[in-house]
């Protein structure tokens, strides 16, 4: 929440300014601990009312958590204090949610706060993860380390996700504007061929009646069919909302026709990366474990991996752990059981991290090679046969006329 302040300094000068805080009285304490007098702390309601209703304007998009990651990897390297770090980052960003998590970090550790115990107070921009990074970070004493270990993960993983999304993006449109299209024919240009047709008189071919029946649905009942799509659109959406939806949602994810291939490649890379930044930086295995499962955005590998976190508490290695699930391949097991007894476990998942992205990357060039032609030849066909339907008995009319 945001607060309008105005306080005295050391040197006698009044300030007024304004300060992100979850409640009135922590704002007053954090004003407190720079060694302002506080005059007064209130509310900035417009401000809040604002955010209320456009929550989007706080969102933090990956790509600025990528960006903040390796600018603060530089000036760690630069030797500047963490208060300075996270104060030049905040001026500097560019959105307003990495604005004010930053400007409430850097009060939290001017006021005595770990820097990850001041992360885990804004969780919408530091995941689990990064939070668990940064403290181990700390307690080994290589935080500048570990901030290029972030920046470079969040790099890689952004990079994979922006790939995948571009892969959706082309069908996406396509099959938008197809459906658009059709729709748009069927309830303006259909209609005027529809009357030609059936004044003629002549015998109506089974195809075209099909267009006409659709197209008279359509022009009829369409606002049905709007409110059918909608109310399915709530369904699914609140479906998802709930633990057992999440879950079969996630089953169909992985075991789609060609895309399921897809998404199974996202998470095993997802999995090897994240155990191998976070073993890398000295977290422990089975607290690895259960951040990886948190992280990975899928409930069926985020189940395999709490299987694994209660395994390897029982004594069990990571591999034997993944060998009882199917969904985990065998060459990633085989891999993982190398590591193990040979003390290299980071450096094999490194590498089957390395290997994943780049599967994933092949999988994705070869979606879209085959998607753009098989989309191109579905737009045609469908219009062209939409058309063909309705203009060859307004031909036979014609030549029946001459």
């Amino acid at each position: 929440m945001l607060f309008n302040y105005k306080v005295i300094t050391k040197e006698g000068i009044e300030k007024r300014g304004q300060i992100e805080a979850a409640t009135q009285e922590i704002a007053v304490s954090t004003l407190q601990r720079r060694d302002y007098v506080v005059v007064a702390v209130i509310p900035d309601s417009k401000k809040s009312l604002l955010e209320g209703a456009l929550p989007f304007l706080d969102k933090v998009k990956m790509k600025d958590v990528v960006l903040m990651s390796k600018q603060a990897s530089t000036l760690f390297e630069a030797q500047v204090s963490a208060v300075k770090t996270f104060e030049l980052l905040g001026q500097n960003a560019e959105s307003k949610g990495i604005q004010k998590a930053l400007s409430q970090v850097t009060d939290d550790i001017r006021g005595g706060t770990s820097i990850s115990g001041a992360m885990a107070k804004q969780p919408k921009v530091f995941s689990d993860f990064y939070v668990n990074m940064v403290r181990a970070g700390e307690e080994s004493g290589k935080l500048t380390d570990t901030f290029i270990f972030l920046a470079e993960y969040l790099e890689r993983s952004y990079a994979l996700t922006s790939k995948t999304k571009s892969a959706l993006v082309y069908p996406s449109f396509i099959i938008t504007t197809f459906v658009g299209v059709m729709v748009l024919m069927l309830i303006k240009v259909i209609p005027q061929m529809a009357s030609i047709i059936e004044e003629s008189g002549q015998e109506i071919p089974f195809y075209t009646k099909i267009t006409l029946a659709l197209s008279d649905f359509f022009v009829n009942y369409g606002w049905l069919l709007g409110i059918m799509l909608v109310a399915a659109g709530l369904l699914i959406t609140r479906m998802l909302s709930t633990e057992g939806g999440r879950s079969r949602f996630d089953i169909i994810k992985i075991n789609l026709p060609g895309f399921g291939k897809l998404y199974r490649k996202i998470y095993l890379a997802r999995i090897a990366d994240n155990i191998n930044t976070m073993l890398t930086s000295g977290i422990p295995v089975v607290r690895t474990l259960e951040i990886a499962g948190d992280v990975v955005g899928n409930t069926v590998f985020k189940d395999i991996l709490r299987d694994a976190v209660e395994e390897v508490k029982g004594g069990n290695s990571i591999s034997n752990a993944f060998e009882k699930h199917e969904e985990i391949p065998q060459i990633m097991v085989q891999m993982i059981k190398v590591g193990e007894e040979t003390g290299s476990v980071g450096k094999i998942l490194k590498t089957l991290a390395n290997f994943y992205n780049k599967e994933v990357v092949n999988v994705v060039d070869t979606l879209i090679g085959l998607i753009e032609p098989a989309m191109i030849v579905l737009l045609g066909v469908g219009v062209g046969g939409l058309l063909m339907s309705v203009m060859i008995p307004i031909y036979n009319v014609a030549g029946g006329i001459q």
